[in-house]
Parts: structure tokens; sequence; C-alpha cells
């Protein structure tokens, strides 16, 4: 398999499904690995949002007090 074909597969969820069984086995392991977050870490995560002072913030504030969100 080229090389290009490799990378695509990696960055390509369709391209990846296109491949045969027997193509994706040929495939080496992605080289930023797989990544397993438990439940408890993923039930923390608020896309951009943070708490800052128990509040729900922008995320790009200030140390608190005083809070200064921007």
């Amino acid at each position: 398999m080229k090389k290009e074909d490799i990378i695509k597969a990696w960055r390509n969820r369709e391209f990846y499904e296109s491949l045969s069984e027997s193509e994706r086995a040929l495939l080496p392991a992605h080289p930023a690995g797989v990544l397993d977050l438990e439940d408890e870490i993923l039930n923390e995560v608020a896309g951009g949002v943070t708490a800052f002072c128990g509040e729900p913030t922008s995320g790009y504030c200030t140390p608190c007090p005083p809070r200064h969100c921007f």
C-alpha cells in the first residue's frame, strides 16, 4: 500500500471504510495512537466552557477574584 493511501485511510473515514478487510489489515497503527478516556473525565468536558468560581464562563478569564471574562 502506498504511503499516500495509508495517510488517506488514517484521515478519511469514508476511504478507510471503503477498504477491504485484507487492506485494512495491512495498515500500520496510527502514529498518534489510541486514546481511551474514562467516563468520569468525559463527563467533565464542556466544549469550550469552563467553570470559574463555580459559574460557567467562556474559558478566557482572569483568575478570581476579581474575575474578568472576555
